[in-house]
């Protein structure tokens, strides 16, 4: 992958994360702060816990960084998933979304 694929693949990642939380806030009562900065998002819940969601540029990778841990993500031509086999990025971070958050979340 060319360095300019990977950034219009993150991009649209990018932008789907941003659309998932404006979306989650006018639909229930998570409040989702997400702002980003760059190539990077950093989601803020209610109970002042984080996810920072950010590029890899270099690697052409995603990180993800959550309570639960951190998390590489690759896209593979279909999805971005996880270097080690882990899952997929939409599945993580509707998971740890839905911990930290306490409520039940749908990216």
């Amino acid at each position: 992958m060319t360095d300019l694929e990977f950034l219009n693949h993150a991009e649209q990642l990018l932008c789907a994360v941003e659309l998932a939380c404006d979306r989650i806030n006018d639909e229930s009562d998570a409040d989702i702060d997400n702002q980003r900065t760059g190539g990077m998002i950093t989601m803020t819940f209610a109970n002042r816990s984080q996810i920072i969601i950010n590029l890899q540029k270099p690697l052409h990778e995603v990180w993800l960084a959550a309570r639960s841990g951190g998390y590489h993500f690759r896209f593979d031509g279909q999805q971005w998933s996880d270097t080690k086999g882990q899952g997929e990025f939409f599945q993580r971070l509707t998971q740890d979304a839905t911990t930290q958050s306490g409520m039940t979340l749908s990216f």
